[in-house]
Parts: structure tokens; C-alpha cells; sequence
């Protein structure tokens, strides 16, 4: 398995697995289980989304999708400080 996307929380992390899985590429959450262990800080580096070596380049379209509508959502909420044209973030 490798790390197709570190999510910055939770539920984005369960965005990619569910978008993922609707590709039928089987999909992993790792370190779910450990944001409850840091309490009210905010869990960067934990979570991360993994999928199997051989699925990883149509995992990498599926995940620059997901990364695209987020990104377009937070943007539409007024809910970042992000550049809408900068680049999407690179693969893990």
C-alpha cells in the first residue's frame, strides 16, 4: 500500500476513500483512529488515504479530482486563505 493523499482532516480523508472506492480502487484510512488521541489540536500528518502500488496512477486522477472540488468548495465558503490559481498540492 502506499499514501495517495495526507488529509487535513477526517472528512477529507473520507471524501477520497468514498470517491476511491466509487473509482472500485480499494482505499485504506490510516490514522484514523489517533486524531481522538491529540484532543482539540488539529491532527496534520495523521491521516493519511492508501491505496494498493498497482492502482496508483488512476488513484492519482481520482485524487486530483477530489482535491479540485474541494478546493472550488472552500472557495465558494470563503473558508481559505489559499491562491485560487496556485497549483494543487503534489502526490505524497
Amino acid at each position: 500500500m502506499r499514501i495517495i493523499y495526507r488529509a487535513e482532516s477526517l472528512i477529507d480523508a473520507h471524501l477520497v476513500k468514498d470517491a476511491l472506492e466509487r473509482a472500485e480502487i480499494p482505499a485504506f484510512v490510516s490514522g484514523e483512529y489517533l486524531t481522538g488521541a491529540v484532543g482539540q489540536l488539529p491532527a496534520l500528518d495523521y491521516v493519511a488515504v492508501l491505496v494498493p502500488e498497482a492502482s496508483l496512477p488512476a488513484a492519482e486522477q481520482v485524487v486530483r479530482g477530489v482535491e479540485r472540488d474541494l478546493q472550488e468548495a472552500r472557495l465558494a465558503l470563503g473558508d481559505t486563505d489559499e491562491d485560487p490559481d496556485a497549483p494543487l498540492p503534489a502526490f505524497c
